[in-house]
């Protein structure tokens, strides 16, 4: 699954649940040499540090089987898609008998570079700043899963440690981009979408997040430099945008869109919903919660819209697909929407046809005004990630994406 960690807005007890990029040091990974690309491939096995330390964990964090596994007989495999996060699949041998309730495969989840650089302890006044910031952003992060899977709305939490943390296995399989598209998948989208965001949360209710956390990302993002002449090029062609420009503006917009908050997932893609083996009728489930915050209902639907152009399953780089022509059509949007309305509003469904096609026509002005920010948001995100991450990944190809959408969006909308 594609899963990206996002920096909040401030160390305060009101921060949002994201992790924080520190203001003033990213700490950057080397850039790769010119021409390698091609080159470039994803490994099937983890190294043997990191089966290492998933033994431990698993061994120290699971009980049952888990607890005598021997080291030679424990399995470990990479889960593909993560653009943020690291993901493994643990299993205990078929011949050994796991005992009651243990689950015979769970997923490992180590914390990618933003989530290290806030937690990872220092001398310095403000490095231990920074470690209180990514500890307070893991612990709110750690409780709101927690509370979703004893709701039953998420994966169960089997153990949780400063690197990262043990869960749930679900049979299943993640969504592909195309099915994004299929009328009955986005109308379940949709009614899962409205019954998270009818949920009572106790994290803090001030839309702070959005906008909070672009600002920070800006504020490190015009202070980047790159030696690479590939990346400088790119970069380049960033900073001509004008950025602060068109938050500012782009700010200016969405203050004047009416959109009601609420406790939203704010990354609701493909690679985040998965379509469970079950025979029910219900047949999907939201996971990966690192960005769920109190937030603008119409970030968190014009973002899911955003997504049907991005398919993150490429094995070659830059490891994604764009296009533009599967941004989801009005008829597309207005299925969703109405899906949505229906599961959200009780008194939706007795309007007169007039008054349905009103509200929903509303809701699909809001929700594309808002993926203006989807595209900015993540664009920025994407920047910083080419400095930091080791992911494999074409972040810096990704942020120009981004941002060619934004622009075209705001053409589209004429903004």
């Amino acid at each position: 699954m594609k899963t990206k960690f996002i920096n909040g807005v401030s160390s305060s007890p009101s921060m949002s649940l994201g992790l924080l990029v520190t203001e003033g040091a990213l700490h950057v990974q080397p850039e790769s040499e010119e021409g390698c690309k091609e080159a470039v491939t994803r490994p099937d096995q983890p190294g043997a540090e990191t089966k290492r330390k998933a033994y431990l964990w698993c061994k120290e964090f699971l009980h049952g089987a888990w607890r005598s596994v021997s080291e030679e007989d424990f399995q470990i495999t990479i889960i593909r898609g993560g653009l943020s996060n690291k993901l493994f699949l643990c299993t205990l041998p078929d011949r050994l008998d796991r005992g009651g309730d243990v689950p015979r495969s769970v997923l490992l989840r180590l914390y990618g570079a933003i989530l290290q650089m806030s937690c990872n302890k220092g001398d310095t006044q403000q490095s231990n700043k920074e470690s209180l910031q990514g500890a307070e952003a893991m612990v709110l992060e750690s409780v709101m899963f927690a509370i979703l899977a004893e709701r039953e709305l998420g994966p169960k939490l089997y153990g949780i440690f400063p690197q990262g943390r043990l869960e749930q296995y679900v049979p299943s399989r993640k969504l592909e981009t195309c099915e994004l598209g299929d009328p009955n998948i986005s109308a379940e989208v949709a009614q899962k979408m409205a019954a998270f965001h009818a949920m009572r949360m106790p994290f803090n209710k001030e839309p702070k997040w959005l906008f909070g956390t672009m600002e920070k990302y800006l504020n490190q993002v015009m202070r980047m430099a790159f030696t690479r002449e590939s990346h400088l090029r790119l970069f380049n062609r960033l900073v001509s945008y004008n950025l602060p420009h068109e938050m500012d503006v782009l700010k200016s917009l969405l203050e004047s869109t009416n959109s009601p908050v609420m406790f939203c997932h704010n990354d609701c893609q493909e690679g985040n919903i998965l379509l469970l083996n079950t025979s029910q009728a219900q047949k999907l489930m939201l996971i990966d919660f690192e960005y769920s915050s109190y937030n603008y209902r119409g970030f968190d639907i014009g973002n899911h819209f955003c997504e049907w152009m991005y398919d993150y399953n490429c094995d070659t780089f830059p490891f994604f697909k764009v296009n533009a022509e599967n941004y989801p059509s009005k008829a597309q949007q207005l299925h969703f929407i109405e899906s949505y309305l229906r599961e959200s509003d009780g008194g939706f469904a007795d309007l007169c046809e007039e008054g349905r096609e009103k509200q929903m026509e509303e809701l699909y002005v809001e929700v594309n005004r808002f993926a203006l920010a989807s595209h900015f948001f993540w664009g920025l995100w994407a920047f910083i990630q080419s400095r930091i991450s080791t992911i494999e990944f074409g972040y810096m190809e990704y942020a120009l994406a981004r941002f060619d959408a934004f622009f075209q969006q705001k053409k589209i909308w004429g903004v």
